[in-house]
């Protein structure tokens, strides 16, 4: 092994009950380069890294670090090698701050042995400000979104100073602002000579970031290649074994009637006088950066969070919805953008989840028919192609990007008539997103309304027939018109800089 080669794996085998998640593959990188792994969602990606970190140590195959073989016994053996992981899926201790999350079993201290509290937030400011964020040290994890969980977990790895940093999608729910703060740090970091591992579906975002790319499909080693000439479709070709002929397949209806209109919506500190509609046979896009007020739109839309004032009329009607359960039997669907937490019980198989929000169509007399919900079950996971060894296999034993296609087809199995997709691709590869986006086109040609949140601007103005920008809880921009809207026009209005 050469001496700037800091890791190199060979024939790595892991086996998960039922499935073969790695076949005999390999894997090395470099000091000072940033080595992409690529691959659909099931593919093995996170699986591999999770080896290299010490989180799953059941695997057969070689591990060569600094030219001497080594086993992974743990998290903590890894990290004191200099090996850090910042983790798809947040692991932080809601209960702490930002700050004691950060630093976490090696605070600063005193010399008569206390926390030094003072320096600890200091250090915890430091790491924050390098990547941009406004995210208080001393906030309550509780307190934060999804996206600033990430944020911490992202300052919490740069802490340890590590040889070698894995990011396992570590911008899927970043600012822009934060996502350029990371890539600044990346690039020191490399400069330095420290090894990035990076794993992402933005390709765009790998080949402007990355040196060499390893690409996995099905578990199985596929190919390495140099970033530099490398063309998007010729990665979409490597990961799905195939070419997608059209990364946004855009399905051109006549809208119909207004099937939701919000109107006057205020929600104190988060929501101010919004106001919109979606018709039947379209699919409405809403925009805008983190912290924008989005999610907390849809929440209080679905009835998750009570709102001071405003109405709510669905098929020209006002309604009252005061809960989750009144927005189901309105005809709304929501798909929240936290699949672990709130779409998802992770310890029930996807044959328990799916029928989770609607229990009608595989009743009888004598409680749930079996027979009718495994059937049901087999229709809804072949619509949206989920990766499973049987219907019986526990959500938490899938790929995120699989977990997100349950939580799909578990709303699928409704009659609503508004589908509201929050971040329905986080996570998600190329060829799962195309899918995806046919799914709500289906949607779109039955009549449906179609709401789709997204933080990824090419999708949003790729997939959407109009488009709600907002800006700090705040509508700044309404396009009825798609055609000849550009990024540039829409950044304007996300970061509330259009006047």
């Amino acid at each position: 092994m050469s001496d700037d080669c800091l890791v190199r794996m060979e024939n790595i085998t892991v086996q998960f009950p039922g499935v073969l998640a790695l076949n005999n593959v390999r894997f090395d990188v470099k000091r000072g380069e940033v080595h992409i792994l690529l691959g659909e969602n099931g593919a093995g990606k996170s699986t591999i890294m999770k080896v290299l970190a010490g989180v799953n140590t059941d695997y057969q195959g070689v591990i060569y670090y600094k030219n001497h073989e080594i086993k992974s016994l743990s998290v903590k053996e890894q990290i004191e090698r200099g090996i850090s992981m910042i983790f798809q899926e947040t692991n932080l201790l809601k209960n702490l701050t930002v700050a004691e999350n950060i630093f976490l079993g090696r605070q600063p201290t005193k010399s008569n042995g206390n926390v030094n509290w003072n320096l600890m937030n200091e250090q915890a400011r430091k790491l924050l400000d390098a990547i941009g964020s406004n995210i208080s040290e001393k906030a309550m994890v509780s307190s934060l979104s999804i996206g600033q969980m990430q944020v911490v977990e992202i300052a919490k790895a740069l802490s340890y100073d590590a040889d070698i940093i894995i990011m396992d999608e570590p911008t899927s729910a970043l600012s822009q602002k934060e996502v350029e703060g990371l890539f600044k740090i990346i690039r020191e970091l490399t400069s330095k000579g420290v090894a990035i591992v990076y794993i992402s579906h933005r390709l765009e975002e790998i080949i402007q970031i990355g040196d060499r790319i390893t690409v996995f499909r099905d578990g199985r080693y596929v190919e390495t290649v140099p970033v530099d000439g490398i063309t998007v479709d010729k990665l979409i070709s490597m990961m799905v074994g195939r070419s997608l002929s059209e990364q946004y397949p855009k399905l051109h209806v006549e809208p119909g009637e207004k099937l939701l209109e919000v109107n006057n919506l205020v929600q104190k500190d988060s929501l101010n006088n919004i106001s919109f509609y979606a018709r039947s046979n379209e699919i409405v896009g809403f925009y805008g950066l983190m912290g924008a007020g989005r999610t907390e739109l849809m929440r209080a839309v679905f009835g998750v969070d009570p709102f001071e004032s405003g109405d709510i009329h669905i098929d020209g009607k006002p309604v009252n919805i005061r809960n989750c359960l009144d927005a189901r039997k309105h005809g709304i669907a929501f798909l929240t953008e936290d699949r672990k937490n709130q779409g998802l019980i992770l310890d029930f198989s996807i044959k328990d989840n799916i029928p989770l929000v609607n229990f009608d169509n595989i009743m009888n007399w004598f409680g749930i028919n079996q027979i009718m919900n495994t059937a049901n079950c087999q229709k809804l996971t072949d619509s949206v192609r989920v990766k499973t060894p049987s219907l019986n296999q526990k959500t938490k034993f899938l790929s995120g990007g699989n977990q997100q296609k349950v939580v799909i087809a578990k709303w699928l199995n409704t009659d609503s008539q508004i589908f509201i997709f929050d971040e329905p691709t986080r996570g998600i590869d190329v060829g799962a997103k195309s899918e995806i986006y046919k799914i709500m086109n289906s949607l779109k040609k039955e009549g449906k309304a179609v709401i789709m949140v997204s933080s990824e601007l090419p999708e949003t103005l790729g997939v959407c027939d109009r488009l709600y920008v907002m800006h700090d809880g705040t509508i700044t921009g309404c396009f009825d018109d798609m055609s000849e809207l550009t990024e540039d026009e829409v950044i304007k209005y996300a970061t509330g800089t259009h006047k």
